[in-house]
Parts: C-alpha cells; sequence; structure tokens
C-alpha cells in the first residue's frame, strides 16, 4: 500500500484552475471510479464515453474521499450530502491530469526504471513478451504490461481489464511496483489510445526505447483518420530521451518493411536502428524457411550471420523477435548475433497461434488477429504449409472502427476457402450488421455455400467443425487470449480454446 502524501505534492506539473480546501489534505489513494473509493482517496472525475464521472462526486464523497479533482463546476448539494470536508482541485482537463496525479502519487517510479515501449498495429504483446524473455535470459530483471498480461512483481497475472493501455494509476502504480522489487528494466506495450493526447494514459512515462512493429488499418472509430492514429503512436517516438534520474541507451527501433518506418524515424530525436524480414537493415532475416513446428532463419548484421530457430508456428514471429533482439542488443550494448541462440528459447504469448488438437482429422488454430493487416500475413503463411482447405472463423468487434469490416472480408475472402463470421464484440451495436459489413467485402463467396453468416460463437465453431475435412486448417481469429465478449448486456465469460476443446469433444475427440 503506498503511503498518505500531501494532496499538493500530486499538482506540481498539473495547470491548476482552483484549489478550494486543504492543500496538505492527505492522499490515501487515486480512484476514477466512485465504486472504487476508499477513506482518504482522491477521486478524479473523468469525463467518459457513456458516463461522466462528475455525476458521481457525491458518492464519492459519501465513500470518504478526502479530495476531488474536477473540471465542471461542483453541485453543492451533494458535497453538502456528503457531510464531510474536502479538498477540491479544478483543472481544465481531468483525463489529462489524471496521468501526472498518478505519476506523482506513486514517486514517479519511471525515473528510476529502463523503459521500453513498444507501440504498432499488430505484434505489440509478442514483442514485448519476447523482450522481457531476452532480458531474462541475459540476467536482467525486467517486468511488463500488455494486452495479454502483467508481470510487476515475480509472478506473471492476466490483464484484468478490457484495454490494452490500463489507465494511469494502474500504469505508474504496477512501475513503482518493479522499481521497489528491484526490476531494472520495464517493458510497457503502448497502444495508440494510452499515447494519445487525448487519454494521457502513457503521457508520464518517461520511455527510453521506442520499439515500432508496423501500422495499418485500425481504431479509426477513436483516431478519425489513419495520419491521427500513426501520429499519436509517433507520440511515443517523440517522447524519447526526456531527462531521468539515470543513464541509460535511448533509442528507437523501426520495422524497415513498414511504409511508415520514416515517419516514426523522422519523429525521434535520438538514433533510430531498423530489422527487416525481406531486406538489408540493422538487423534482418535471410534464408526464411517456415514449417508447422516454427521457423529457421539466419540473423543477419553488417558483420556476419548465424541461424537461428524459433520453436512454434506462425507468420509473424520472425519480425516479432528481430525487433525484440534488436532493442535488448542495443540496451545491452551486446552483438545480436550473441543472441541467435535465445530464439529457440522463446515461448509463444498466450491467444497466439494456439493449436488445439484432441486427434481431430484437421487442424484448429486459436489466433487474436482481426486486423486487415494480421489477416493479410497470417492467411498466405497459412496457405504455404497447409495441406487442405482454409475454414477461417471471425468477426469484428462493435463500436471499434467499421471502416476495417469490409476490408477484413476482402482479405479472408481472397485466401480464405470457407468463412463463418461471428460475434466478437458486438457491444451497444446490432451484430447482425456487423457481420453483413464484413461480408459486403467477401467477394466472390456466396451465403450458404463459401459464406456463413452465424452470431452465435459457439455455434459458429461447431459450424466450421462440421465442415472441415480431413487436412483442413480452422482459424478461429479475433478473441485469442480475451476472457469475455461484450455484447449490448455487458460481458459475457468466453475462452475461445475451452469452447474448441468442448466442441471437438463433443464430436467424439479427444475420449
Amino acid at each position: 500500500m503506498a503511503p498518505a502524501v500531501p494532496l499538493a505534492s500530486l499538482l506540481d506539473d498539473v495547470p491548476v484552475l482552483e484549489l478550494r480546501g486543504d492543500a496538505a489534505t492527505q492522499v490515501t489513494g487515486i480512484s476514477y471510479d466512485s465504486r472504487d473509493v476508499q477513506p482518504g482517496h482522491l477521486f478524479v472525475a473523468l469525463e467518459g464515453v457513456h458516463a461522466d464521472g462528475h455525476r458521481f462526486i457525491g458518492d464519492a464523497l459519501a465513500r470518504g474521499a478526502a479530495a476531488v479533482l474536477h473540471s465542471r463546476p461542483l453541485e453543492r448539494a451533494a458535497a453538502q450530502a456528503a457531510g464531510s470536508r474536502f479538498a477540491a482541485v479544478r483543472v481544465a482537463d481531468t483525463r489529462r491530469s489524471l496521468s501526472p496525479v498518478a505519476a506523482a502519487f506513486h514517486g514517479r517510479p519511471s525515473r528510476r526504471l529502463k523503459v521500453i515501449g513498444v507501440t504498432g498495429t499488430d505484434g505489440k504483446s509478442s514483442t514485448t513478451w519476447f523482450i522481457h524473455q531476452l532480458l531474462g535470459f541475459a540476467g536482467r530483471r525486467s517486468g511488463f504490461l500488455s494486452t495479454v498480461s502483467f508481470q510487476p512483481g515475480d509472478a506473471v497475472v492476466k490483464n484484468p481489464f478490457r484495454q490494452s493501455t490500463p489507465e494511469a494509476p494502474e500504469v505508474h502504480g504496477m512501475l513503482a511496483e518493479m522499481a521497489a522489487g528491484g526490476r531494472e528494466f520495464a517493458i510497457v506495450e503502448a497502444t495508440s489510445h494510452g499515447l494519445s493526447d487525448r487519454t494521457n494514459r502513457l503521457g508520464d512515462v518517461l520511455f527510453d526505447a521506442g520499439v515500432l512493429t508496423n501500422v495499418t488499418h485500425e481504431h479509426l472509430e477513436f483516431h478519425g483518420t489513419f495520419e491521427r492514429y500513426r501520429s499519436d503512436k509517433a507520440n511515443l517516438f517523440r517522447r524519447l530521451g526526456r531527462p531521468k534520474d539515470m543513464d541509460c541507451p535511448r533509442f528507437g527501433v523501426v520495422n524497415a518493411d513498414d511504409p511508415s518506418a520514416a515517419y516514426f524515424r523522422d519523429a525521434a530525436a535520438v538514433p533510430v536502428y531498423s530489422y527487416s524480414a525481406a531486406q538489408p537493415a540493422d538487423l534482418f532475416a535471410g534464408d526464411v524457411r517456415h514449417d508447422l513446428a516454427g521457423t529457421t532463419f539466419r540473423l543477419r548484421t553488417a558483420a556476419g550471420s548465424r541461424e537461428a530457430r524459433i520453436d512454434f508456428p506462425g507468420p509473424f514471429w520472425v519480425e516479432n523477435a528481430l525487433a525484440a533482439v534488436l532493442a535488448v542488443s542495443r540496451m545491452l550494448a551486446a552483438d545480436p548475433l550473441e543472441l541467435a541462440p535465445w530464439a529457440s528459447r522463446l515461448t509463444c504469448v498466450t491467444g497466439r497461434m494456439d493449436y488445439v488438437a484432441l486427434g481431430q482429422p484437421y487442424d484448429v488454430v486459436v489466433d487474436y488477429a482481426h486486423t486487415p493487416g494480421a489477416f493479410a500475413r497470417l492467411f498466405p503463411w497459412i496457405r504455404s504449409v497447409s495441406r487442405g482447405r482454409i475454414i477461417a472463423v471471425f468477426g469484428s468487434a462493435g463500436e471499434r472502427d467499421p471502416a476495417k469490416r469490409p476490408l477484413q472480408g476482402q482479405v479472408a475472402s481472397r485466401w480464405c476457402d470457407v468463412v463463418v463470421l461471428t460475434d466478437e464484440d458486438p457491444r451497444g451495436e446490432d451484430g447482425m450488421a456487423i457481420l453483413g459489413e464484413i461480408a459486403a467485402g467477401c467477394e466472390g463467396k456466396t451465403r450458404g455455400t463459401d459464406l456463413f453468416l452465424e452470431r452465435d460463437r459457439p455455434a459458429a465453431i461447431r459450424l466450421a467443425f462440421g465442415i472441415a475435412r480431413p487436412g483442413d486448417v480452422v482459424l478461429l481469429l479475433g478473441k485469442g487470449h480475451e476472457g469475455s465478449i461484450i455484447g449490448p448486456a455487458g460481458s459475457a465469460a468466453w475462452d475461445e480454446r475451452a469452447e474448441a476443446e468442448r466442441a471437438l469433444r463433443e464430436a467424439g475427440y479427444g475420449s
């Protein structure tokens, strides 16, 4: 538990418009959900998409909040009804102010860590996980935050949030735990939402190194345009090199095969290095040979080469491993070729290219791929290694980037023999309308023959298994590690692998 700190100490980097009450008020924690408030907390009233936290200030005070951070006028009646004294700080934007307040409350922990940020549309979680493992193989202690899981202490725990980048109090709380536990490095998956000035979730994390995987079509419902989406991601590179309490290499790492590599290089005021799976770069791969058990390749630099092997299958891992090896070698001032033998020790992140085998005569793979760009890399690779047809089961998230839906359908219809469209996270949207938008891009497919729309995901999985013949590959895409499906009524528990196993057992396999 963090010690109590005076309110005034949290406001050094916050433009305060008005302060009422005692600036020496002791704060024992930070909450932005009134239901989480405990006595002594600072309640931050965020203006959300579906609810305005200012409506719940009275509830927060009734639960014992000692102070309130707000941007709208306080409702006197609610404050008086709480029957308690409190301090109130008014700012122009509570969401932007939450980040510096959280950083200050937790002692600005990123100043005491060497922080590597990983951004991109696809491959962020895997690259983050690879960097963490490589540092461990080198005998260095690190913690990490990713879409899939966290390791702020000794144990890896599943990410409990339905957002890849948590709000600033959680981010800085975990960084503080890493620093207190004697960890040297923190690897932070840095999403476009987290890097955006609109949310500012990562605005007060002092990054030393930034890694770019790729930039493709995603999250335009939030960013508005591809240009803004890319610019928000590039905030990671713009912020590299800010002053902190330790000496540390400061650099960027970009994917030379991505069209946005030069944009990110230009955004940085520190050296930027490149990797590639297709062309000469600071670190690149040659003689890439895929098989169903993994990938063998030559790890190359200008000084030489060395054979490396990744012992799990999939088309993405060479790029992700190159990014991780380059970042770790630069951070440790090591020859990247010396890290080549460690590639075979890497393990895959949960929910990525997860094979489900219960004795069925066709392959079943669970993967998180859900963007047109991820599809464009996954499907050709599956085609190159498969013996039969490709059957893809996927959907598209509601209230998220509808422009990508027909693009998903377009890529899937090009490479897959059968497409089964189903719910992913429809949220408040009409689920069948979402599937219709994907189907609009499925050129050359015929409903009821090689294109099926089945909203119920368990039924869609069983439909795909019923269609599958010996040698086929059934791809269950879009959910991966996620533990729920979000619909109009809220979240329902979900485990893609477990559901696939259940369906296979119902079909008589695995017994």
